[in-house]
């Protein structure tokens, strides 16, 4: 593998790239010590810049910290270390497999909307019922390339036939705050204060029955309530496919059922 390290880029860059992470995931130097199988004086050493890691021990502090592979290649970049893991375009020839697969999925959950998103919302793929979201929809927000957040919450999208925008609009923020305290960026940080803007105030009383926060959606059918699911590539080792998300809704009763199945038989 090349070494692309660059001595003094190394012993500056690198250290304060693992503290920021290692405070990022409250994590002591002991525990990422134990966690990376070293020594807290090694992991000391390195924070100081007093020690130039290898490359197996950025990998296992990569691994120990649960970065994701981007966060991985970039750890490793900042070490003076090619990345380890591919990111390859979602039409390279080497993810045809993934591709079929997607689409077999998305079809497989008809009658029922299924989508598939990259970070940030990024809509990259949708089956034939996700278009009961696009009813009424603003044109501009259906302009590649699609946001799905911003699709689901601006007012001219999604949220004006939302009956329960407050509640399940937060469903959506909490995850993506969840999501940027894990993995801080400038540019999902812009986007949450957007989203959070198109909200409106939460009501004095908040119920929320049931095991999951539906979707409560008016629709010329009649009213439709859903449940989302998320899945991801868990054993992924390309960038590109690590990110991926499939958002597959279900209904949560069985009116809503009906009222699917109808729409698509």
């Amino acid at each position: 593998m090349t070494d692309l390290r660059d001595d003094h880029a190394v012993m500056t860059r690198f250290p304060t790239e693992l503290r920021r992470w290692r405070s990022v995931r409250r994590l002591s130097q002991l525990e990422l010590a134990v966690r990376a199988g070293t020594t807290q004086r090694h992991v000391s050493f390195i924070e100081q810049g007093r020690s130039r890691p290898g490359r197996s021990m950025v990998v296992r502090l990569a691994e120990s910290m649960e970065l994701t592979l981007r966060e991985r290649n970039e750890l490793l970049v900042a070490a003076g270390f090619a990345p380890a893991f591919p990111e390859s375009p979602l039409d390279d020839q080497t993810l045809a497999p993934v591709r079929q697969a997607l689409d077999t999925i998305l079809e497989g959950h008809l009658p029922y909307p299924a989508i598939v998103v990259r970070p940030h919302g990024i809509l990259v793929a949708a089956n034939r019922a996700f278009d009961l979201f696009n009813e009424g929809v603003d044109p501009a927000l259906l302009a590649p390339p699609v946001n799905h957040f911003r699709h689901a919450l601006h007012p001219d999208g999604l949220a004006r036939r939302v009956r329960n925008l407050p509640e399940w609009g937060r469903h959506i923020t909490g995850n993506l705050w969840a999501q940027l305290a894990r993995s801080p960026d400038p540019s999902l940080e812009a986007l949450l204060a957007e989203l959070e803007g198109y909200l409106p105030p939460l009501p004095d009383e908040v119920d929320v029955l049931g095991f999951a926060v539906p979707l409560e959606l008016a629709s010329a059918d009649g009213d439709l309530r859903l449940i989302t699911t998320l899945t991801s590539f868990a054993t992924a080792a390309d960038v590109t496919l690590a990110e991926l998300r499939l958002e597959a809704f279900l209904p949560a009763d069985e009116p809503t059922a009906e009222i699917l199945r109808r729409r698509w038989a």
